[in-house]
């Protein structure tokens, strides 16, 4: 498992230009550091299920697939968690980190999963291509 994950982030970080990556740290940001300060909340421990379960399917894609745009469907779990937060945002209070960091993850995720929308259709569609495969060194 330990092997799967450093090639997948070796292939993320390889394939991705310099905006990506930055893009990328701020997903890691609200999705799995900022829960643990939220931790003792349904909230927190929601986004943070929700990240690692996203994970855990992108692990899969890639053993699979390689590193493809069919990858995006890995933030399946990231619809359903949004459906839920979404309503909650009036009960947490705005003027607090805790108020602005669900906000945060609702916009965040949201314009992630528009992003991996439209990489899982061009997956559909055709371009199946992988940048990297586990298991093999270096780019394909």
């Amino acid at each position: 498992m330990f092997r799967l994950m450093n090639e997948f982030n070796r292939a993320m970080l390889g394939s991705l230009a310099k905006p990506w990556r930055l893009w990328l740290a701020l997903l890691l940001a609200a999705n799995m550091v900022v829960p643990l300060f939220f931790i003792g909340t349904i909230e927190g421990i929601a986004v943070l299920v929700a990240f690692v379960v996203s994970a855990i399917l992108q692990m899969m894609i890639f053993r699979s697939k390689g590193y493809v745009r069919l990858l995006g469907a890995g933030h399946a779990p990231w619809v359903v968690l949004l459906a839920w937060l979404i309503p909650r945002i009036p009960e947490a209070p705005a003027a607090t980190v805790f108020g602005i960091w669900i906000v945060a993850v609702v916009v965040v995720d949201g314009i992630s999963l528009t992003i991996d929308a439209i990489e899982v259709a061009r997956y559909i569609g055709g371009d199946r291509t992988p940048t990297y495969r586990f298991g093999v060194t270096g780019r394909v």
